[in-house]
């Protein structure tokens, strides 16, 4: 953090106005610029939350009533927001050459209830969402899996979180059976037993 390259990284101001703009000039789209730069510069890990808070602000976090933000804000703010700043920084990563060695992930925790609840909104729902994967070994260009009609349960290839976090490992090269020490010495596995990360996209 104290090399100059590093340091440099942080001067967003270097980027020309085309390029903010086309990220985005909100905190979401100017994090995924810097994590490019960030990535240009040698950094191994890099995370942009969206939102630093739920409360108040725009987020995903649409339950329909005050302190939350009204459902259309899906579609006009939050929605273009994340395309513009996911898209440009596959983009840019491409154009540089970093895409094949830099896997991109976007996800949450969980997604948001199917039917809209009496306030106008949409609560937490943590039996079916998406997450985007790109870059590195992921194979581009598909969907793995699919929800029923409303988006409320996983109608074909289901995949547990233990299976996302065994598929970024994998994608890293990190092996699968690797054991970390735990208290008092006792071996704790990366990644539970039979699990196997989502083949489908290293084909």
């Amino acid at each position: 953090m104290s090399s100059e390259k590093a340091r440099a990284a942080f001067e967003l101001d270097k980027e020309s106005d085309d390029t903010r703009t086309r990220y985005g000039k909100n905190r979401f789209g100017q994090g995924c610029l810097l994590a490019r730069r960030m990535i240009e510069a040698g950094v191994r890990f890099v995370t942009v939350n969206m939102f630093e808070t739920v409360f108040d602000e725009i987020t995903w976090d649409i339950h329909g009533s005050k302190p939350f933000s009204p459902i259309s804000c899906y579609r006009d703010l939050v929605g273009p927001m994340f395309d513009m700043a996911y898209s440009s920084l596959l983009g840019d990563l491409k154009d540089r050459g970093l895409l094949a060695n830099t896997m991109v992930v976007a996800m949450g925790e969980f997604g948001r209830t199917p039917k809209i609840n009496p306030a106008g909104g949409r609560d937490h729902w943590p039996q079916c969402w998406s997450v985007l994967m790109a870059g590195g070994p992921i194979k581009g260009g598909q969907v793995v899996g699919s929800s029923d009609d409303i988006g409320g349960s996983p109608k074909d290839r289901p995949t547990s979180p233990a299976q996302i976090a065994a598929t970024i490992y994998h994608g890293l090269g990190i092996p699968l059976d690797l054991e970390l020490k735990g208290a008092q010495g006792r071996p704790i596995p990366l990644v539970d037993r039979g699990i196997d990360p989502i083949k489908e996209l290293f084909v």
